[in-house]
Protein backbone atom coordinates (compact mmCIF):
# COMPACT_ATOMS: atom_id res chain seq x y z
CA UNK A 1 0.00 0.00 0.00
CA UNK A 2 3.16 2.32 -0.43
CA UNK A 3 3.35 2.77 3.51
CA UNK A 4 4.69 2.01 6.26
CA UNK A 5 2.58 -0.54 8.99
CA UNK A 6 2.96 -0.17 12.35
CA UNK A 7 0.83 -2.99 14.85
CA UNK A 8 0.57 -3.04 18.81
CA UNK A 9 -0.84 -6.17 20.04
CA UNK A 10 -1.87 -6.83 23.82
CA UNK A 11 -2.58 -10.08 25.86
CA UNK A 12 -1.69 -12.55 23.12
CA UNK A 13 1.03 -14.47 21.28
CA UNK A 14 3.69 -12.89 19.20
CA UNK A 15 3.24 -14.85 16.33
CA UNK A 16 -0.04 -13.03 15.56
CA UNK A 17 2.22 -10.00 14.42
CA UNK A 18 2.94 -12.30 11.71
CA UNK A 19 -0.43 -13.31 10.96
CA UNK A 20 -1.41 -9.44 10.63
CA UNK A 21 1.52 -8.70 8.30
CA UNK A 22 0.61 -11.46 6.24
CA UNK A 23 -2.82 -10.40 6.21
CA UNK A 24 -2.11 -6.59 5.09
CA UNK A 25 0.45 -8.64 2.51
CA UNK A 26 -2.66 -10.35 1.18
CA UNK A 27 -4.84 -7.27 0.63
CA UNK A 28 -2.21 -5.10 -0.64
CA UNK A 29 -1.89 -7.54 -3.12
CA UNK A 30 -5.40 -7.52 -4.48
CA UNK A 31 -5.71 -3.64 -4.06
CA UNK A 32 -3.19 -1.94 -5.37
CA UNK A 33 -3.34 -0.28 -8.86
CA UNK A 34 0.58 -0.58 -8.48
CA UNK A 35 0.72 -4.20 -9.22
CA UNK A 36 -0.91 -5.62 -12.45
CA UNK A 37 -1.80 -9.15 -10.99
CA UNK A 38 -4.00 -7.27 -8.61
CA UNK A 39 -7.84 -7.44 -8.65
CA UNK A 40 -8.33 -3.77 -8.79
CA UNK A 41 -5.62 -3.79 -11.99
CA UNK A 42 -8.25 -6.66 -13.16
CA UNK A 43 -11.50 -4.45 -12.82
CA UNK A 44 -9.40 -1.34 -14.47
CA UNK A 45 -8.15 -3.84 -17.43
CA UNK A 46 -11.81 -5.09 -17.62
CA UNK A 47 -13.51 -1.76 -17.48
CA UNK A 48 -17.03 -2.10 -19.44
CA UNK A 49 -17.08 -5.89 -18.21
CA UNK A 50 -18.44 -7.54 -15.24
CA UNK A 51 -15.17 -8.52 -13.11
CA UNK A 52 -15.41 -11.76 -11.00
CA UNK A 53 -13.68 -10.11 -7.55
CA UNK A 54 -13.23 -11.77 -4.16
CA UNK A 55 -15.48 -10.61 -0.83
CA UNK A 56 -12.75 -7.94 0.34
CA UNK A 57 -12.47 -6.20 -2.90
CA UNK A 58 -16.29 -6.15 -3.55
CA UNK A 59 -16.63 -4.78 0.14
CA UNK A 60 -13.96 -2.38 -0.76
CA UNK A 61 -15.55 -0.73 -3.79
CA UNK A 62 -19.15 -0.96 -1.94
CA UNK A 63 -17.62 1.35 0.81
CA UNK A 64 -16.00 3.63 -1.47
CA UNK A 65 -19.44 4.16 -3.33
CA UNK A 66 -20.90 4.90 -0.12
CA UNK A 67 -18.22 7.22 0.76
CA UNK A 68 -19.06 8.62 -2.93
CA UNK A 69 -23.15 8.79 -1.91
CA UNK A 70 -22.74 10.11 1.67
CA UNK A 71 -20.21 13.30 0.45
CA UNK A 72 -21.68 14.10 -2.53
CA UNK A 73 -19.17 13.60 -5.01
CA UNK A 74 -16.22 15.43 -3.04
CA UNK A 75 -14.41 12.20 -2.65
CA UNK A 76 -14.48 10.12 -6.14
CA UNK A 77 -12.86 6.92 -6.29
CA UNK A 78 -12.91 7.02 -10.04
CA UNK A 79 -10.65 10.09 -10.54
CA UNK A 80 -7.92 7.75 -11.27
CA UNK A 81 -7.23 9.87 -14.98
CA UNK A 82 -7.03 13.28 -13.12
CA UNK A 83 -4.67 11.12 -10.24
CA UNK A 84 -2.37 10.23 -13.62
CA UNK A 85 -2.55 13.11 -15.61
CA UNK A 86 -0.94 14.63 -12.73
CA UNK A 87 1.88 12.55 -12.88
CA UNK A 88 0.78 10.04 -10.07
CA UNK A 89 1.81 7.28 -12.60
CA UNK A 90 3.40 4.78 -10.15
CA UNK A 91 4.26 4.23 -6.53
CA UNK A 92 4.82 7.40 -4.78
CA UNK A 93 8.15 6.35 -3.38
CA UNK A 94 9.28 5.61 -7.53
CA UNK A 95 7.84 9.52 -8.59
CA UNK A 96 10.72 11.54 -9.12
CA UNK A 97 11.04 15.34 -7.45
CA UNK A 98 9.99 16.21 -11.17
CA UNK A 99 7.53 13.75 -12.94
CA UNK A 100 5.91 13.74 -16.46
CA UNK A 101 2.18 13.77 -16.87
CA UNK A 102 1.21 10.71 -17.96
CA UNK A 103 -1.67 10.46 -20.79
CA UNK A 104 -5.04 8.73 -19.75
CA UNK A 105 -8.33 9.01 -21.45
CA UNK A 106 -9.52 7.87 -18.25
CA UNK A 107 -13.10 9.80 -16.74
CA UNK A 108 -14.60 9.57 -13.41
CA UNK A 109 -17.78 7.80 -13.46
CA UNK A 110 -19.07 6.47 -9.65
CA UNK A 111 -22.52 6.57 -10.27
CA UNK A 112 -21.97 3.79 -13.26
CA UNK A 113 -19.95 1.29 -11.11
CA UNK A 114 -22.16 -1.81 -11.15
CA UNK A 115 -22.01 -4.44 -8.23
CA UNK A 116 -23.62 -7.68 -8.51
CA UNK A 117 -23.16 -10.67 -6.55
CA UNK A 118 -19.41 -11.53 -7.24
CA UNK A 119 -18.60 -9.26 -9.85
CA UNK A 120 -18.14 -6.01 -10.49
CA UNK A 121 -17.99 -3.73 -13.55
CA UNK A 122 -16.67 -0.34 -14.17
CA UNK A 123 -17.72 2.05 -16.61
CA UNK A 124 -15.94 2.18 -20.24
CA UNK A 125 -12.61 4.17 -19.84
CA UNK A 126 -13.18 4.49 -15.96
CA UNK A 127 -10.38 3.76 -13.50
CA UNK A 128 -10.83 2.88 -9.89
CA UNK A 129 -8.01 4.16 -7.55
CA UNK A 130 -8.81 2.99 -3.75
CA UNK A 131 -6.32 5.58 -2.43
CA UNK A 132 -6.48 5.97 1.24
CA UNK A 133 -10.12 4.10 1.68
CA UNK A 134 -7.66 0.56 1.41
CA UNK A 135 -5.66 1.52 3.94
CA UNK A 136 -8.16 2.46 6.28
CA UNK A 137 -10.57 -0.68 5.19
CA UNK A 138 -7.65 -2.44 5.58
CA UNK A 139 -6.92 -1.54 9.41
CA UNK A 140 -10.59 -2.53 10.23
CA UNK A 141 -10.29 -5.71 8.60
CA UNK A 142 -7.11 -6.72 10.52
CA UNK A 143 -7.97 -5.24 13.83
CA UNK A 144 -11.28 -7.28 14.01
CA UNK A 145 -9.60 -10.71 12.84
CA UNK A 146 -6.60 -10.15 15.51
CA UNK A 147 -9.36 -9.91 18.15
CA UNK A 148 -11.15 -12.37 16.76
CA UNK A 149 -7.92 -14.49 16.90
CA UNK A 150 -7.46 -13.76 20.87
CA UNK A 151 -5.86 -10.21 21.28
CA UNK A 152 -6.87 -8.71 24.04
CA UNK A 153 -5.93 -5.28 22.61
CA UNK A 154 -4.82 -4.32 18.57
CA UNK A 155 -3.56 -1.06 17.46
CA UNK A 156 -3.24 -1.10 13.70
CA UNK A 157 -1.52 1.83 12.18
CA UNK A 158 -1.32 1.99 7.94
CA UNK A 159 0.14 4.88 7.07
CA UNK A 160 -1.27 7.28 9.06
CA UNK A 161 -4.65 5.34 9.26
CA UNK A 162 -4.82 4.46 12.99
CA UNK A 163 -7.30 1.74 14.39
CA UNK A 164 -7.47 1.00 17.99
CA UNK A 165 -9.68 -1.71 19.80
CA UNK A 166 -9.52 -3.29 22.64
CA UNK A 167 -7.33 -2.93 26.16
CA UNK A 168 -4.46 -0.08 25.51
CA UNK A 169 -1.08 -0.90 27.00
CA UNK A 170 -1.50 1.03 29.40
CA UNK A 171 -4.54 3.63 30.91
CA UNK A 172 -8.11 3.93 29.69
CA UNK A 173 -7.77 4.58 26.28
CA UNK A 174 -5.00 4.29 23.22
CA UNK A 175 -3.37 7.77 22.51
CA UNK A 176 -2.45 9.18 19.26
CA UNK A 177 -0.70 11.99 18.70
CA UNK A 178 -1.57 14.01 15.18
CA UNK A 179 1.51 15.12 13.59
CA UNK A 180 2.06 18.14 11.31
CA UNK A 181 4.79 17.50 8.42
CA UNK A 182 6.00 21.00 9.48
CA UNK A 183 6.57 20.32 13.21
CA UNK A 184 8.20 18.12 15.46
CA UNK A 185 5.73 17.75 18.45
CA UNK A 186 2.26 16.80 17.78
CA UNK A 187 -0.14 19.39 16.99
CA UNK A 188 -2.67 17.19 19.07
CA UNK A 189 -2.74 14.22 21.70
CA UNK A 190 -6.01 12.41 21.33
CA UNK A 191 -7.49 9.17 23.70
CA UNK A 192 -9.37 6.64 21.85
CA UNK A 193 -10.94 3.92 23.50
CA UNK A 194 -12.30 2.39 20.64
CA UNK A 195 -12.30 3.59 17.06
CA UNK A 196 -10.12 5.37 14.51
CA UNK A 197 -8.22 8.27 13.40
CA UNK A 198 -6.92 9.57 9.95
CA UNK A 199 -5.38 12.20 8.74
CA UNK A 200 -5.03 13.99 5.28
CA UNK A 201 -2.89 16.51 4.23
CA UNK A 202 -1.55 18.14 0.53
CA UNK A 203 2.22 18.66 2.11
CA UNK A 204 3.55 15.25 2.26
CA UNK A 205 2.84 13.84 -1.16
CA UNK A 206 4.17 16.01 -3.78
CA UNK A 207 6.47 16.58 -7.32
CA UNK A 208 6.39 18.93 -9.75
CA UNK A 209 5.17 18.68 -13.15
CA UNK A 210 6.75 21.18 -15.43
CA UNK A 211 6.26 25.02 -13.19
CA UNK A 212 3.42 23.44 -11.73
CA UNK A 213 3.51 21.52 -7.74
CA UNK A 214 1.30 18.54 -7.80
CA UNK A 215 -0.03 16.39 -5.01
CA UNK A 216 -2.42 13.25 -4.77
CA UNK A 217 -5.88 15.25 -3.34
CA UNK A 218 -7.96 15.74 -6.83
CA UNK A 219 -10.55 18.80 -6.77
CA UNK A 220 -13.50 17.22 -8.66
CA UNK A 221 -15.03 19.94 -10.08
CA UNK A 222 -11.54 20.46 -11.97
CA UNK A 223 -9.71 17.18 -12.42
CA UNK A 224 -6.77 18.90 -10.75
CA UNK A 225 -4.64 18.67 -7.33
CA UNK A 226 -7.07 20.79 -4.97
CA UNK A 227 -5.81 24.23 -3.97
CA UNK A 228 -6.90 23.62 -0.19
CA UNK A 229 -8.43 26.35 2.15
CA UNK A 230 -6.80 23.71 5.16
CA UNK A 231 -3.42 21.97 4.55
CA UNK A 232 -4.15 19.20 7.13
CA UNK A 233 -7.13 17.67 8.80
CA UNK A 234 -7.35 14.65 11.45
CA UNK A 235 -10.79 12.69 11.59
CA UNK A 236 -12.15 10.17 14.69
CA UNK A 237 -14.43 8.19 13.90
CA UNK A 238 -16.07 4.88 14.77
CA UNK A 239 -13.80 2.70 11.96
CA UNK A 240 -10.60 3.51 9.78
CA UNK A 241 -12.36 3.93 6.10
CA UNK A 242 -14.65 6.51 6.84
CA UNK A 243 -11.68 8.49 9.47
CA UNK A 244 -10.17 8.36 6.32
CA UNK A 245 -12.40 9.36 3.81
CA UNK A 246 -13.86 12.49 5.98
CA UNK A 247 -10.18 13.36 6.76
CA UNK A 248 -9.71 13.71 3.01
CA UNK A 249 -12.97 15.27 2.32
CA UNK A 250 -11.96 18.09 4.66
CA UNK A 251 -9.34 19.32 2.73
CA UNK A 252 -11.04 19.05 -0.24
CA UNK A 253 -14.84 20.12 0.83
CA UNK A 254 -16.29 23.39 -1.59
CA UNK A 255 -18.47 24.45 1.83
CA UNK A 256 -17.73 27.78 3.52
CA UNK A 257 -18.12 26.03 7.00
CA UNK A 258 -15.14 24.15 7.60
CA UNK A 259 -16.85 21.19 9.24
CA UNK A 260 -20.01 20.94 7.36
CA UNK A 261 -19.75 17.43 6.19
CA UNK A 262 -19.55 16.38 9.63
CA UNK A 263 -22.13 17.93 10.72
CA UNK A 264 -24.46 14.67 10.23
CA UNK A 265 -21.82 12.24 11.33
CA UNK A 266 -20.65 11.09 14.89
CA UNK A 267 -17.20 12.37 13.88
CA UNK A 268 -14.83 14.93 15.08
CA UNK A 269 -12.31 16.57 13.69
CA UNK A 270 -9.58 19.03 13.30
CA UNK A 271 -8.08 21.51 10.60
CA UNK A 272 -4.97 23.40 9.77
CA UNK A 273 -5.20 26.59 7.58
CA UNK A 274 -2.26 27.67 5.43
CA UNK A 275 -1.39 29.99 8.00
CA UNK A 276 -1.07 27.86 10.54
CA UNK A 277 -4.25 28.23 12.84
CA UNK A 278 -5.93 25.38 13.94
CA UNK A 279 -9.66 24.67 14.15
CA UNK A 280 -11.29 22.13 15.66
CA UNK A 281 -15.29 20.59 16.54
CA UNK A 282 -16.31 21.16 20.16
CA UNK A 283 -16.37 17.65 20.51
CA UNK A 284 -12.77 16.97 19.64
CA UNK A 285 -12.02 18.21 23.03
CA UNK A 286 -13.32 14.74 25.20
CA UNK A 287 -10.80 12.97 23.11
CA UNK A 288 -7.76 15.42 24.50
CA UNK A 289 -8.43 14.91 27.95
CA UNK A 290 -8.48 11.15 27.55
CA UNK A 291 -5.06 11.17 26.36
CA UNK A 292 -2.45 10.12 28.03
Amino acid sequence: MGTDVHIVLVGTEESLLDVAGARIAELERGWSRFLPDSEISALNRGAGSPVRVSDETRALVQHALDAWRVTDGVYDPTVLGDVLRAGYDRSFEEIEPRATAAPSRLRSGADGIRIEDRTIQLPVETGFDPGGIGKGLAADMVTRELLDAGAEGVCVNLGGDVRVAGTPPEGEAWTIDVHHPEFDAPIARLGIRDGAVATSTTLRRRWRVGDEEMHHLIDTRTGLPVKPRFELATVVSGVAWTADVLAKTLVLDRHAEPFALLRHTAAEGLVVDRDHKLIATAGLAAFMERAA
